[in-house]
């Protein structure tokens, strides 16, 4: 027994020399790093064809997953110290699945996260749920209960539920983060990505012109670069003539993949549902899912209400020279637009008139 506990405490020795010979980060780390609390540890969700899928499409390999999280948690403590992020596995890996497990790409895009939400406080100040009721009841915005054949969320927007005098654009753009970050929990919407289904009849000038180039640059830059989400979509439907307007607002800002997924059908559903089939759609736009059911979703993120207090309804420190430079890649600029811009918007509206 003796020979047996010497051999048992040599081995141990041994293994606690070895872990620390072959682990680099345990003699580099720094004093503050080293007192980094520890973060909740990782469950892989996804299924097996989803697995395949994130292999295939996102240079995700399983067998390098928790390498290429901490990856990714080293550039942060090095580069951005004070970034003020979580570094949890789950958190980190919806940055690199969004691009494409590029390290260099993924920090730009969570420091571009933190960048965004930081520089626009009117959208991100008191961001919860119970502080978005009318908009929220309002039916401007819903998540439909079925995915499409591609497993992509789809979400709903209807502009002309919103009544401009009841409360600023601003309020629908939170609504719709609000959702994004809810929806991107999910490990299974981080590797499919979602679906975006505007409908736009009766919209006409009064509020188009709400929507300037300052609101379309903010707005199109976090979605391109400023959030982890694949938007693999864009359905248009019911745009009226005012819609070309909108569009020209949109489209200098819109990266080429992303200009060339918009898609706009009119009012013929026959159309959207080459896209969209029926099966998912509710009989307001030509399916057979039932009535469209806004306050479903809306119950949704009310009872995730604790979870929205923690992330945006904490002090955040004040913005560094650092993450203001931030703000200047491409798409996340924060000038506000002169007056010649705001006059050429409005000539574009009413030239579709």
């Amino acid at each position: 027994m003796e020979l047996f506990g010497s051999l048992l405490s040599d081995n141990l020795m041994s293994e606690e020399s070895d872990s620390l010979r072959t682990s680099p980060s345990v003699a580099s780390l720094s004093e503050n790093e080293l007192q980094l609390p520890k973060q909740p540890g990782y469950v892989c969700s996804l299924t097996e064809e989803l697995i395949t899928k994130a292999r295939e499409e996102l240079q995700e390999k399983p067998e390098w997953r928790l390498r290429d999280v901490q990856a990714l948690r080293d550039m942060v403590c090095k580069d951005y110290p004070n970034l003020s992020t979580s570094l949890d596995d789950a958190f980190l890996l919806r940055f690199l699945r969004a691009r494409k497990f590029d390290y260099d790409r993924a920090l730009q895009l969570l420091v571009n996260y933190h960048s965004c939400r930081r520089s626009w406080p009117e959208v991100f100040d008191n961001l919860k749920p119970s502080a978005l009721k009318e908009v929220l009841g309002s039916g401007f915005l819903t998540v439909l209960p079925h995915s499409d054949p591609r497993g992509c969320q789809v979400v709903c927007l209807r502009p002309d539920r919103w009544i401009p005098s009841n409360y600023p654009i601003t309020e629908n753009i939170r609504a719709i983060y609000l959702t994004l970050e809810k929806l991107i929990q999910s490990e299974e919407t981080q590797v499919n990505g979602i679906v975006i289904l505007a409908d736009y009849k009766g919209v006409g000038l009064a509020k188009a012109s709400h929507f300037g180039p300052f609101i379309a640059k903010k707005v199109i830059g976090i979605l391109q670069d400023g959030f982890p989400i694949r938007i693999k979509a864009v359905n248009i439907v019911n745009e009226p003539r005012i819609f070309k307007g909108i569009f020209a607002i949109i489209k200098p800002f819109l990266k080429e993949k992303i200009a060339n997924r918009f898609f706009l059908h009119g009012s013929d559903l026959n159309s959207l549902h080459l896209n969209l089939p029926k099966s998912i759609l509710p009989k307001e736009y030509g399916g057979t899912a039932g009535e469209l059911d806004a306050n479903a979703w809306k119950e949704v993120l009310l009872a995730s209400e604790e979870d929205f207090v923690k992330e945006f309804c904490r002090p955040l420190p004040p913005s560094s020279t650092l993450l203001q430079d931030t703000l200047m890649v491409e798409g996340i600029t924060s000038e506000v637009q002169g007056d010649d811009s705001i006059r050429g918007v409005k000539s574009q509206l009413y030239s579709c008139y």
